[in-house]
């Protein structure tokens, strides 16, 4: 099978919303699977699988201190997502500006011939 591009593995991994509260933690400073753990009711297993992922995406980086494993933000990977959103977002508004001047003038043509 095909390894999934950089990009692709990305969007995986923010897909899945325990991920993204994981990088929201993540925002303001490093902190160890146990921390991240704290309050969600997963396991520290269960955190470590999603830490893999982002770990594989790129979302995050990884110390190791003896026993304790650190986890970092690195939000470089997430400007592809930025970049596809903002692409998404010009095609959008290019369009629905269009569907607005059609629409206005359609209006226009039958106010035309009513008068």
């Amino acid at each position: 099978m095909a390894r999934r591009s950089a990009a692709h593995d990305v969007f995986g991994a923010i897909a899945d919303p325990t991920r993204r509260r994981l990088l929201e933690r993540l925002a303001n400073r490093e902190r160890s699977v146990s921390e991240l753990a704290a309050g969600t009711g997963l396991t520290t297993s269960a955190i470590s699988l999603h830490l893999q992922v982002l770990l594989r995406a790129g979302l995050v980086s990884r110390r190791t201190a003896g026993r304790h494993r650190f986890y970092r933000l690195d939000p470089g990977p997430l400007r592809d997502v930025a970049d596809w959103a903002a692409q998404l977002s010009a095609f959008w508004a290019h369009n629905l500006d269009r569907l607005q001047q059609l629409a206005e003038e359609k209006d226009a043509s039958i106010n035309r011939t009513e008068d």
